[in-house]
């Protein structure tokens, strides 16, 4: 049976990753030019810290230089956490974006359509959320189920005010 140079490659990467107590999202194997690029996207519950990203670059390049996984040619490794509009894809990511607010893109069989909304809870089969009121009316609160999610991605907010503020 032979692995594909990405499956060998999150084998190698996976504990590495895992010992600094974060999760390897996406393993990306791209060409710029003449050599190859190799970008590594952790993440964590309290998130990434550069720091972090540095420190796990430098044992990621150590290990590659171990072995032959990479070829004989050069590449460039790149180690980040995802971006703001990265998709949602896994029910930890839903869990990390608690409290913010997403878009999400239903599927046909929940009425198609976009929603924008605020996730108060995450549990197994899906989401708590509170649909923000337009014009003065108050904001209702909706279930969603993972299964009626076609995709999901977290919307910016500039302008949110932080639970100190909204207290105080």
């Amino acid at each position: 049976m032979s692995t594909t140079q990405n499956e060998r490659l999150r084998g190698l990467l996976e504990p590495l990753v895992h010992a600094k107590d974060l999760d390897l999202e996406e393993i990306e194997l791209s060409r710029a030019g003449r050599r190859g690029l190799l970008r590594v996207i952790v993440d964590s519950d309290q998130g990434v810290e550069l720091d972090a990203c540095a420190e796990l670059s430098r044992v990621i390049s150590e290990k590659l230089d171990e072995t032959d996984v990479m070829g004989e040619g050069e590449y460039v490794l790149e180690v980040s956490s995802p971006g703001a509009d990265r998709p949602l894809t896994e029910a930890r990511h839903y869990v990390r974006a608690t409290g913010r607010l997403v878009k999400l893109q239903l599927t046909p069989e929940a009425g198609g359509g976009e929603l924008v909304t605020r996730i108060l809870a995450v549990d197994e089969s899906g989401l708590d959320t509170e649909v923000p009121g337009v014009k003065g009316r108050k904001a209702t609160a909706r279930r969603v189920e993972f299964a009626e999610i076609a995709k999901a991605r977290v919307e910016i907010e500039f302008n949110r005010k932080d639970k100190k503020e909204e207290e105080a």
